[in-house]
């Protein structure tokens, strides 16, 4: 169903716009609930609602100009000091722009959004009229759609849909009977969710989120944006160097002519070369400008979290404050979307778990107020993202014991554990140390998800942490995915790639070298004993008799030593992605400049076979 046929054009450019004015708004929220008679920020906050309801009309979106509407008369009183801001009216305000973007997520279906809930427009006409609004109760903000989710009043539900909407075995419809006795009703939709609960959450589920949408509301998964922002002077010097390569190519056809027709001479060669050697510079600018033009502020995501920590805080009764900083520095944007998903889980573990409630903080000498603080920097070829809190700090002796409780881990294996790995425990699947589960954390999937997903961005995690004082995460990230630098590898004939970051140093290999321990192949580098791999091994080829060369490789806190027949030297390669047929444990290809195909390996992949995971 399409309720925007022939304005698709017009609903994209107003969801783009909008949903950007829209965070700027809720970042200017969080900057007025601290500076309240600021009238800068309630002008500016006035002007996006009044800006996003223009472009609302213009598509006939009637439910959604309501709520603007009223939103803007109450910034209106606010900016003329005819009311006066208090918490109760913020919660009101976070309430109403978590339904805009919920409609958003109704826009972006080419469907009209459905009405606000009745408690969200009584509460803005009644502050209109001066009366006193009815408490909402603060929820944390759900990860998928960035806001807090809303709960329609009993009297407004549209049962069938409920009742459709709810999956499992439970007949709600039989509890409740044909009467449909609100209590009943209420205590049956408890029953089910305290059923799924007890039985863990669907591979579908969004952690935070309701059971059930009403017609309109945002999905569980938004779409990524299929557009992207690009500065003029960016794309003027993508134009300006396509325009040198080609007259340098012109150059080229020219000089093959005369050669084709037999002038050799030294005049000829020597302006061959030059004209090559100035492709190459030309192409390698071409290459860099092309990549810049994909790279984005990382403070257009960082700006979704404040208002994420101040909805959870506020749920759990505690004062955090989200402090941003680096959000200026770039990175690809396709990696800036996938970062989405570990920065939420970090910055809901760091408000849930890292930091204590107002009274702990009271009792431990600390400022009432906890501070979080989310930043961004660049360090040579990577991107370094840190999430610190000034909160209670983990004991890696507290969870190692529970890693034992739950059964992740045997005795005698935590026994072999220093500190550093012993933190690390909290990424295993499973593992939480709370006992009771909530809507915010207990299912033991958070910091796994974080580790899996950084992985998959060939980054790594590390953290720090000391008791009383507070932990510091730290995400370890390439600038972009789509140029990998390799080291090329040889069995035989055949080329394989590996990812340079794994890399640590290059090994000749000697017979008297290798020692075996319980049948395996091991080397002692620098007085610390390492596993020899095959590369022959791993991927399943004939082993060679003795391999010349050998990688130590090291991801995480796993080092080992990967034999072969040699190597070619290091290369900058773009990855072909094979969408149809992949392999087990070949992550793309790409092409050497001999015109060989090579395989670009999955290490992670290969040694989980090697370990039998």
């Amino acid at each position: 169903m399409n309720d925007f046929a022939g304005m698709e054009e017009l609903l994209s450019d107003f969801l783009l716009e909008a949903g950007e004015m829209l965070s700027d708004v809720d970042s200017k929220l969080m900057e007025l609930e601290k500076y309240p008679n600021d009238s800068k920020l309630l002008n500016e906050i006035f002007r996006g609602f009044h800006t996003i309801k223009g472009g609302a009309g213009f598509l006939n979106a009637g439910e959604l100009v309501t709520l603007c509407h009223l939103t803007e008369n109450l910034f209106d009183k606010l900016r003329n000091h005819e009311l006066t801001l208090s918490a109760e009216l913020m919660d009101v305000i976070f309430a109403a722009t978590a339904e805009v973007r919920r409609m958003f997520g109704a826009l972006q279906q080419n469907l009209q959004p459905g009405a606000a809930p009745a408690e969200i427009l009584d509460n803005l006409k009644a502050a209109l009229s001066g009366k006193a609004v009815v408490a909402v109760s603060a929820k944390p903000a759900s990860p998928a759609a960035g806001a807090a989710q809303t709960t329609q009043a009993i009297d407004g539900v549209d049962w069938d849909a409920l009742y459709n909407a709810l999956t499992g075995g439970t007949d709600i419809a039989a509890k409740v009977g044909v009467a449909r006795d609100p209590e009943k009703i209420a205590e049956a939709i408890s029953e089910e969710e305290a059923t799924n609960k007890a039985f863990g959450r669907r591979a579908s589920d969004v952690p935070g989120a309701t059971v059930g949408r009403r017609d309109g509301d945002v999905p569980a998964k938004e779409a990524k944006e299929s557009t992207i922002r690009v500065d003029t002077v960016r794309l003027d010097q993508v134009l300006n160097l396509s325009g040198e390569i080609g007259l340098t190519k012109n150059r080229l056809t020219h000089l093959r002519s005369d050669i084709m027709q037999g002038r050799n001479d030294a005049d000829t060669l020597r302006d061959l070369d030059q004209s090559v050697t100035q492709l190459d510079m030309l192409v390698v600018n071409l290459q860099n400008a092309v990549m810049k033009t994909r790279m984005q502020p990382i403070g257009r995501l960082f700006k979704k979290y404040p208002r994420l920590a101040r909805d959870l805080a506020r749920s759990l009764g505690k004062d955090v404050e989200l402090v941003l900083s680096g959000e200026e520095t770039e990175m690809d944007k396709t990696m800036i979307e996938d970062l989405n998903d570990p920065l939420v889980h970090l910055v809901r573990n760091a408000v849930d778990h890292g930091v204590e409630t107002i009274e702990g903080r009271i009792a431990a000498g600390k400022p009432e107020k906890s501070l979080v603080e989310l930043s961004a920097r660049q360090e040579g070829d990577h991107i370094l993202i840190t999430i610190a809190d000034d909160g209670r700090g983990m004991r890696p002796e507290v969870i190692r014991n529970k890693a034992i409780e739950k059964g992740l881990i045997t005795t005698e294996v935590a026994n072999t554990l220093d500190e550093s790995q012993c933190l690390e425990l909290i990424f295993l699947p499973g593992f939480s140390t709370k006992d009771e589960i909530s809507s915010v954390s207990g299912r033991g999937v958070g910091m796994d998800v974080v580790k899996t997903n950084i992985q998959k961005l060939n980054g790594v995690v590390n953290i720090q942490s000391e008791p009383g004082k507070g932990t510091v995460l730290t995400i370890s990230l390439p600038l972009t995915l789509a140029i990998l630098p390799v080291l090329i590898l040889r069995l035989g004939e055949q080329s394989f790639a590996v990812p340079l970051s794994m890399v640590r140093e290059i090994l000749s290999i000697t017979p008297d070298q290798l020692q075996r321990v319980s049948g395996r192949a091991t080397m002692v580098v620098r007085g610390e004993v390492l596993p020899v791999l095959s590369l022959a091994q791993l991927i399943g080829w004939e082993q060679s008799a003795n391999p010349e060369v050998g990688v130590l490789m090291q991801f995480g806190n796993n080092s080992f030593i990967l034999s072969a027949d040699g190597f070619a030297g290091h290369d900058d390669v773009v990855i072909k992605s094979l969408d149809t047929f992949r392999p087990k444990g070949v992550a793309g290809v790409t092409m050497s400049s001999e015109g060989d195909i090579v395989l670009i390996l999955d290490i992670k992949e290969l040694l989980s076979d090697v370990r039998g995971h």
